[in-house]
Formats: structure tokens, C-alpha cells, sequence
């Protein structure tokens, strides 16, 4: 077990950050650096079918170790982290024998991990935690995932006497800004259902999702002279606030959680002449979904009629899905999950994803995929931590599901014939 910490600090050294300006597959040429380096190292320790593609889509097999005929399973995390904080020079520090107090990451810039404001640290006082230097982030979104999938696989070659069927593995690019699963080949890969390990803490698992949408509103005033402005001019930053204004107040990110959705504003620039809005849409229901592009759109007509046609030009796209509507006929696999956490020790924590994840695109493109945890918190910033003691517990976890997988082989084979 002690070789998932060694993999885990190896590789969040290597900065894979994704970058939404470049088009390319991968982002960014770290990615390559490390699925390089993932693809030499899933050869020394025995994978087979080790295969990375022109798009640094990393995958490979572990053969079955029975004969017996068992659905195949798949394991999947994603090479980048995210763009929101600096992953340059990451520097990560293990603090042992937490004992509950606040942790000074960086003491030259008074950079404090403290549980006044992180009171879930309170829980793993005694345990040993890696930390940054308070600069960058972490990285255990999601090369704490790679390393524990790497270290399963290893576990499960030394221990021959554990029987699983095929397994298959894959880390992806880019997920981080949406396009993990773009060019994802399903059918090379060849499960019939995955996990990503891509989720948060200890016991976290999930197989619900927002259905997402963005949306582009642009708006286009007139200017003219204030001195002879009555009734001429047409003020696109005033007309963006009205639109503003017309949307529920109660329903934004800051007033909502648990299975509530948003409208969540983005970005606002403009001047006199043009505004442009960029919005985010969630919701879990896909009835409450649709009604929220609805109203979108209700309000563009409005103001379209007020102000006149052309003024208002809203541009809408569906960006991903619940992925419930495809887990719940193979519910079976959420269900052996869960049964392995029990197994392993573990309280499941089975919540909905706030967010979307590879999983729920996957699910749609016929890999049913839901999001066990990786064990980390605070992700995407400079307060991110994992405890050791929750990476060896998911290093546990991905053995025993891949042996109960073998056990149930009968009921998954019914489900997936």
C-alpha cells in the first residue's frame, strides 16, 4: 500500500494543468509527460494491451485469472488538474500524526490550512495527510485516482489468489475543462461498464449528475449623445441587468444545494453598444431542466418585444446529462460499490454530483460509469489535502469490487447479455 503514496507524490510533480484556450488533445504537453511515464509503468508491472493513443488516451488490461465467463469492468481517472490555481511546481509535504490544530503550509506567506474554516479536518486527526506548500494545488483531482488504480492493479497481480475477470484501465486528458470523454473510444475499450475514481472524500459514491446546459446572451444597445439620448438611446448594460433581474433570485449557486438546481451568471461585459452574458444552467430533473432553458428563452422573447426584435440574442447548448437515467437499469453496479466499501470498512456516502464528471458522458455514450471517491478535499486550490490512510483504503476498494465483480458474474451477466 505504501507504494500508492510514492506514485501519488511522483507524478502530481509533473504539471498537467488543462488549458481551455488550446483546441489540441491533450491541453497541454504535461499530460503527455505523464501518460508517457503512466504507459512505461504499466508495462513493468505486468498490464497488457498497453496502448496510448494519438489523443494521450492511456489504456491497458489486466487478464482474467479464471476461466469462468465474467463482464468486464473498467477503471478510469483523468491525466489533467485543474486551470483555476496553478499546478507548476508542485511541492507536497506530509504532515504526520495530525494532531487537529492549524497546519502552516507556508510560512513566509502566512498561508494557514486551519479547521475554523475546514472543520472536516477534525476527522482525521492522528492520520497523516499530504498537503501543499500553500502556492499551487495538490493534484489529487485525479492523480490521487491514477495512483490508486495503478496500485490496485499491482495488488492484484502479486495476489494471484484474488480471482477477477478482465479488467480494463484508462486515463484520460482534459477532463477538467470538459472533454474527457470527446474521444473516448468505447469500443476499443471494450468494458461493459467502468468506474471513474474521480470523486471526493472517504466513502463517496455517486451516480447522479446535473443535466447541464450553457448559454450565450448577447445584447446590442444604441448609443447616441446623452445630451439628445430621450428615447433614442438603448443601453445594453441596463437591458442585461433587467435580464438579470428576471431570473429567480433564490436559484443560484449560492442559494442552493443537494438536489437543487441554478442559473449561474459567469461572466458580464459590455458597454453601451453590446453586453455579453455567459451562463451556466443545472439541474437534476430533467423536467426542472428544461424549464429553466424555457424560461430563458421566455425571457430573451419578452425583452425582444419590449426593446425591439434583435436587441436580445440568446444562443443555448445541452452540455451533458443526468447519468442516473442510465445507471438505474444496471443498478447492480452501484450496488456491488457499495457492498465493497461495507466490506472494506468503509461507511458509504452516496450523494449526487453537484458538477458533471467523464462518468456521466460515458454513461450516454453506452459505458455506464459511476464515481467512486479518490479521498481528497479542497480541490482545485491551494488548501487541497488528501489523507493517506483514505488513498489505501480506495487502493482497497478497487480490489474488492474487482473480486465481487467475479462473485455476482451471474447477475451482471443477465444485465449486460
Amino acid at each position: 500500500m505504501e507504494r500508492v503514496v510514492e506514485r501519488f507524490l511522483e507524478y502530481v510533480r509533473i504539471n498537467t494543468q488543462s488549458n481551455e484556450e488550446v483546441k489540441t488533445s491533450p491541453s497541454s504537453q504535461g499530460q503527455w509527460e505523464l501518460a508517457k511515464k503512466l504507459k512505461k509503468e504499466l508495462e513493468e508491472i505486468g498490464l497488457e494491451d498497453v496502448f496510448l493513443d494519438e489523443n494521450c488516451y492511456l489504456m491497458a488490461t489486466l487478464p482474467p485469472n479464471t476461466k469462468d465467463d465474467v463482464p468486464v469492468v473498467g477503471f478510469i481517472s483523468h491525466l489533467d488538474t485543474s486551470p483555476s490555481i496553478t499546478g507548476e511546481g508542485v511541492n507536497p509535504k506530509i504532515v504526520r500524526n495530525y494532531n487537529g490544530e492549524d497546519i502552516v503550509l507556508n510560512k513566509e506567506k502566512n498561508i494557514i490550512l486551519s479547521p475554523k474554516f475546514y472543520p472536516e479536518l477534525k476527522n482525521y486527526i492522528g492520520e497523516d495527510l499530504i498537503v501543499t506548500d500553500g502556492t499551487t494545488l495538490l493534484g489529487a483531482d485525479d492523480k490521487g485516482g491514477i495512483a490508486e488504480i495503478i496500485t490496485a492493479m499491482e495488488y492484484l497481480i502479486k495476489h494471484d489468489e484474488i480471482p477477477h475477470g478482465k479488467i480494463r484501465i484508462a486515463f484520460t486528458p482534459d477532463e477538467e475543462i470538459g472533454r474527457g470523454a470527446n474521444l473516448f473510444d468505447v469500443k476499443r475499450f471494450g468494458a461493459h461498464f467502468a468506474y471513474t475514481i474521480d470523486g471526493g472524500p472517504i466513502g463517496v459514491l455517486q451516480y447522479e449528475n446535473f443535466n447541464a446546459a450553457k448559454a450565450i446572451v448577447e445584447i446590442f444597445g444604441l448609443n447616441i449623445h446623452p445630451k439628445e439620448a430621450k428615447n433614442k438611446m438603448k443601453n445594453s448594460i441596463l437591458i442585461a441587468k433587467e435580464f438579470l433581474s428576471m431570473l429567480p433570485a433564490h436559484e443560484t449557486p449560492s442559494h442552493t444545494e443537494g438536489y437543487e438546481g441554478f442559473f449561474h451568471v459567469i461572466s458580464f461585459s459590455g458597454e453601451v453598444e453590446k453586453t455579453r452574458l455567459y451562463f451556466i444552467i443545472r439541474d437534476f430533473d430533467r423536467k426542472e431542466f428544461g424549464r429553466k432553458k424555457k424560461l430563458m428563452k421566455e425571457i430573451t422573447n419578452f425583452l425582444n418585444i419590449k426593446y425591439g426584435e434583435g436587441t436580445v440574442k440568446l444562443s443555448m447548448e445541452d452540455q451533458y446529462y443526468n447519468m442516473k437515467e442510465k445507471i438505474l437499469p444496471v443498478k447492480v453496479i452501484v450496488d456491488i460499490a457499495e457492498k465493497a466499501m461495507k466490506l472494506s470498512g468503509i461507511k458509504p456516502n452516496i450523494v449526487p454530483i453537484r458538477g458533471g464528471t467523464d462518468g456521466a458522458r460515458l454513461s450516454y455514450k453506452g459505458l455506464p460509469t459511476p464515481n467512486i471517491f479518490v479521498g481528497g478535499h479542497n480541490y482545485h486550490g491551494r488548501f487541497e489535502y488528501i489523507p493517506i490512510s483514505s488513498m489505501e483504503k480506495a487502493v482497497e476498494l478497487i480490489v474488492k469490487v474487482s473480486e465481487l465483480i467475479y462473485e455476482k458474474r451471474d447477475e451482471l451477466k443477465k444485465v449486460f447479455n
